[in-house]
């Protein structure tokens, strides 16, 4: 009889890659040092993270098949491979001064082992989890969210005491150790698997749980409304909070009039609620459906968008950003379940990869446009206030897709009926 593993300790292995491919949200901590070595432009340097980050949405894309046709394991050391490579290269980048070698190393390298290690550990957790699958992912895609506050303090500490170029090689290595180990342990459960007595609580009646609403491959996917509809969810609710994230700082500081030394410190509290809203959120959708979940995020964000420029008060303020930072991090955790739900799990991988090509996307017009409108307005009011309508659109295409999902869902219960009948 198969030994089947144990379906936490593959959670645990989610983990220890999400939380090292996860530390690119602390590149930060390279900023100042890097200029200060080597009189790099701030736009120079913040260029190496931007093309991470677009090698993210790329890879997760182009090897979403990769991870599909060889599996876990093998798409997780791949991803060890590229990210410690890309990591432990940029420390040569630097050990010579080049800035496109850190560019090639870190931002292409390392990025494509951020998109393959983002959505190799997420697609097989989906799978082991039947019964809790927002609760999976979030937990593992919590790591990543978290990642940033376990390694920004190690990444200041490693350049104080041994220079850029050997933390570099310190975390490439490290980076690659972690994601090997846990890739390992990865591997796809047996096929019909399920947790003891699942099936026999569905049987029961005792647990209930909706089938997929169809097992498509990644390319019948592309060819559904809702595919669409899940790309522009995820692409709104990024941009904007990602165009949030990235001007924090500055907009703290000229909304609420806090020091530069607290507005550093509010953006470190806020990363928690990052990590916690991934896992929050994801396990809510569980209980309460995805299509509502993403519904709530857009609800929530509306109003707030639209009064965060006038908001004085710290308190209200830190409140705010907070559940923008959750609602934010939530999109991530809750997509994966979300695709299960409606593509099912023959090649969501795959679908995963094709859906964070938003989150490619996001990365760059958020930031951009946000900063686009600081220059032109000379503040942050015009471009919340767009975001703010961008949510309502956002909102509006939730109810739609909702509504796709409904009509879908009751189609196949009636053909279910019809087989049993001619049965």
């Amino acid at each position: 009889m198969q030994k089947v593993k144990n379906r936490w300790f593959i959670a645990a292995s989610a983990i220890g890659i999400h939380i090292s491919i996860g530390s690119v949200y602390a590149w930060s901590n390279f900023t100042t040092p890097l200029i200060e070595e080597f009189g790099w432009s701030s736009r120079e340097v913040q260029f190496t993270f931007s093309v991470a980050i677009l090698f993210l949405g790329l890879s997760a894309a182009f090897l979403g098949h990769f991870v599909e046709k060889y599996g876990p394991r093998k798409a997780g050391l791949l991803a060890a491979a590229f990210f410690g490579i890309g990591i432990f290269g940029s420390g040569f980048a630097v050990a010579i001064g080049s800035l496109p070698l850190l560019y090639i190393f870190y931002g292409v390298l390392g990025g494509i082992g951020l998109g393959v290690g983002y959505i190799a550990p997420v697609s097989t957790l989906v799978k082991w989890f039947p019964d809790r699958r927002g609760l999976a992912t979030g937990l593992a895609i919590m790591g990543f969210g978290f990642a940033a506050a376990i390694s920004s303090p190690i990444m200041d500490a490693l350049i104080n005491s041994v220079g850029i170029a050997n933390t570099f090689y310190i975390l490439g290595i490290s980076y690659f150790v972690v994601m090997t180990v846990s890739s390992l342990y990865l591997e796809k459960p047996p096929v019909d698997w399920a947790p003891e007595g699942f099936k026999e609580k569905v049987a029961s009646g005792k647990t209930k749980i909706k089938e997929d609403l169809a097992q498509l491959t990644a390319n019948e996917s592309i060819k559904t409304k809702r595919f669409y509809f899940l790309w522009l969810m995820l692409f709104i609710n990024v941009t904007c909070g990602i165009a949030v994230i990235s001007a924090m700082k500055p907009l703290a500081v000229e909304s609420i009039g806090i020091s530069t030394t607290e507005a550093a410190a509010l953006v470190g509290a806020l990363g928690i609620a990052n990590g916690l809203g991934r896992l929050i959120w994801a396990t809510v959708s569980d209980y309460i459906g995805r299509v509502t979940t993403y519904m709530l995020f857009f609800i929530i964000q509306i109003p707030i968008f639209f009064i965060l420029p006038s908001v004085t008060s710290q308190i209200i303020f830190s409140v705010l950003v907070v559940l923008i930072y959750a609602c934010y991090g939530g999109g991530f955790s809750t997509i994966p379940a979300f695709i299960g739900d409606v593509f099912g799990t023959k090649q969501l991988g795959a679908i995963h990869g094709y859906i964070l090509t938003a989150w490619a996307a996001a990365g760059l017009v958020g930031p951009m446009f946000a900063a686009w409108i600081k220059d032109t307005t000379g503040g942050y009011q015009a471009s919340l206030t767009f975001f703010a309508c961008l949510f309502i659109l956002a909102l509006f295409i939730s109810i739609a897709t909702g509504k796709n999902v409904t009509k879908l869902r009751s189609q196949k219960d009636n053909q279910t009926k019809s087989s049993s009948i001619a049965g």
